[in-house]
């Protein structure tokens, strides 16, 4: 017995892409603002001000969560900043070596 579609949709599940995509978002921001440092909740706010960029509401406190698992962020009272890895990193961006 087959049951008819009820017009409604799963939840998607998680697309790495859109991860990869949200968390160059977040990683690019933060080093831009270096040296100054923003909460979760003030970064959320700043990016939603660029529409099209992050479109799942948690995209922020996700992309924080998952960059700061791998080493690139850290938060420190309340706020969020870049690593020396991730400082790093984008010096060695920026030599265009």
């Amino acid at each position: 017995m087959h049951s008819k579609p009820s017009g409604t949709t799963a939840p998607a599940g998680p697309d790495p892409a859109q991860d990869v995509r949200e968390q160059a978002i977040v990683l690019t921001h933060v080093l831009a603002l270096e040296p100054e440092h923003r909460t979760i909740l003030a970064l959320a706010r700043a990016l939603d001000a660029e529409p099209g960029d992050l479109r799942r509401p948690d995209a922020v406190e996700r992309a924080v969560r998952d960059l700061t698992s791998v080493g690139l962020l850290e938060i420190a009272s309340g706020e969020v900043h870049p690593t020396p890895a991730a400082r790093r990193f984008l010096e060695i961006v920026e030599s265009g070596v």
